[in-house]
């Protein structure tokens, strides 16, 4: 809240009042505690403190909870009770509700929240896939072919499309790019089929977001963003990627402003540990960047965890504003986050903080901000104050209504499926199978012309031994047939020669006989 004095005011130490000075909200900060005592409360009221001073705020919301901050607060016993006991009216607090807008990477609990594949880029997105080095190194080979030959990964299909590419032509590059296994390769499709089946493909696509619609005010107060995280919360990897990629686009694209008056925007970062559990070195370093230089950008962030040892201490080196509730000592490792935490605090003589952080009750936290010259506070144990919204989700009716109120509404409910890899290639591929199969028509034209050819030339040669076979038939009928007259006559000549022989001899006989007679 803000109090009568249009200053910050987040907790009570007695009377002393506590607050996050707005000069050195970009400096960052951390929410600790054990479930139970009082993180969300203390994040919706920081976030309505920020609102307030007209700074827009990203926050997500694992259980659904933080919704309530668009609605007047009012009607909770204890609530109520911390109202009257600290006079709290009087110094300016008042339920009311803050300007929200609700997203969702599902577009079902809030306005449909996307990026693109090449945006995303293969180290986050090798993060996503759960790759190992190989694989990523294969898969930012991919991203490389893609942008060298100015093919856009838009949605999941393009970079589905862009490996099939990869993993069919990878002897041609071989010598530009070093070796491509197929079975890399499938690894990688694997790994973005298992994507999908967790939904993930829904926030890849266009439009985009635009990192500016997360920093809007509405008459003066800025406006909270509130990512609706209960179910993409069952894919840890991809909501903590999603966010660390929102973060990134964040620190890339704002200019450097420097120390400003009050921050540009504030990042929530709730089960921050999820972000650091099996990262990869190269990642952690790429958060420690971030984290070190977008301060001067003019954004804070704020991480929410349980435990303080989930932070690595090069961040957490970083998170000057802390408030730390109640931590549970019963084993080992819990008796080192308390020594951890209470490590981190600049300490009280009033009290050891070793034990008050084991004996804070709900609501109650340890609370350090920094001062006018950027050092941390002394350490107070105080009691953080009741949110001005509403403790609780809304109704699903009243999400709705906001949502058709909202700056962004319709602007990102339609997907758009421009021309990029998966189109492209898919018409190349095309392309090639048309040709293919006209040259295998050609080819096929080709052997029925030839066979055709074949077909005629053997015709052409029976038909003509045919013609030899009946010439030579008749031939031969005609020799028959000459032989057979030639015989007849030969037969009919000696048949007649010997008519003639013996009539001859009669005759000769006869004449013979006559002159023998007549003698």
């Amino acid at each position: 809240m803000i109090n009568k004095n249009g200053l910050p005011y987040n907790a009570l130490a007695g009377t002393k009042q506590l607050g996050i000075l707005p000069r050195m909200a970009n400096r960052h900060g951390l929410i600790t505690g054990a479930t139970g005592t009082g993180k969300t409360c203390t994040l919706q009221n920081l976030a309505e403190t920020f609102s307030a001073m007209g700074v827009p705020v990203f926050a997500t919301d694992i259980k659904g909870d933080l919704s309530g901050v668009s609605k007047a607060g009012g009607g909770n016993v204890h609530f109520e009770k911390s109202v009257a006991n600290y006079n709290l009216a009087d110094e300016g607090f008042a339920y009311k509700g803050f300007p929200v807008c609700f997203w969702d990477i599902f577009g079902e609990e809030g306005h449909p929240l996307r990026t693109t594949v090449s945006e995303m880029g293969p180290i986050l997105l090798s993060r996503i896939l759960d790759l190992n080095d190989t694989q990523s190194d294969v898969l930012n080979l991919v991203f490389r072919i893609a942008d060298d030959q100015g093919l856009l990964l838009l949605d999941l299909k393009d970079l589905r499309k862009m490996l099939e590419e990869v993993g069919n032509r990878r002897a041609e590059y071989v010598t530009s790019y070093g070796n491509i296994s197929v079975a890399t390769v499938g690894a990688i499709q694997r790994g973005l089929l298992a994507l999908e089946d967790q939904g993930g493909d829904r926030f890849f696509g266009e439009p985009a977001i635009d990192i500016f619609d997360f920093m809007q005010t509405q008459d003066g107060k800025g406006v909270i963003s509130i990512l609706a995280s209960d179910r993409v919360i069952q894919s840890p990897k991809i909501y903590t990627s999603f966010l660390l990629y929102l973060l990134s686009e964040l620190f890339e694209q704002l200019p450097e402003v420097g120390d400003l008056d009050k921050p540009k925007m504030v990042f929530f970062f709730d089960e921050a540990h999820l972000l650091f559990n099996d990262i990869s070195k190269s990642l952690l370093e790429r958060i420690e960047q971030v984290v070190r230089l977008i301060r001067s950008k003019g954004v804070g962030v704020y991480f929410c965890t349980q435990n303080p040892l989930d932070i690595p201490e090069t961040v957490l080196g970083q998170l000057g504003n802390r408030v730390q509730h109640a931590l549970r000592a019963y084993t080992p490792r819990d008796q080192k986050a308390v020594s951890t935490a209470a490590e981190t605090f600049r300490q009280n003589p009033a009290f050891d903080t070793k034990t008050v952080i084991t004996e804070l009750e709900v609501g109650e936290a340890l609370v350090s901000f920094l001062d006018e010259k950027g050092a941390p506070g002394m350490v107070e144990r105080a009691r953080i104050l009741p949110p001005e919204g509403q403790a609780g989700a809304i109704t699903a009716e009243e999400r709705k209504q906001i949502m058709r109120q909202s700056l962004v509404s319709g602007h990102y409910e339609e997907i758009e499926d421009r021309e990029s890899a998966f189109e492209i290639l898919s018409g190349r591929i095309a392309e090639a199978q048309r040709q293919k199969e006209e040259e295998q028509q050609r080819k096929e034209e080709l052997r029925v012309q030839k066979e055709e050819q074949k077909q005629q030339r053997e015709e052409e040669r029976q038909r003509k031994a045919e013609e030899r076979e009946k010439l030579a038939a008749e031939r031969q009928r005609k020799r028959e047939k000459e032989s057979t007259i030639l015989g007849s006559l030969e037969k009919m000549a000696v048949q007649k020669a010997k008519r003639e022989a013996v009539n001859t001899v009669f005759k000769l006989g006869r004449n013979l006989l006559g002159s023998l007679l007549k003698r």
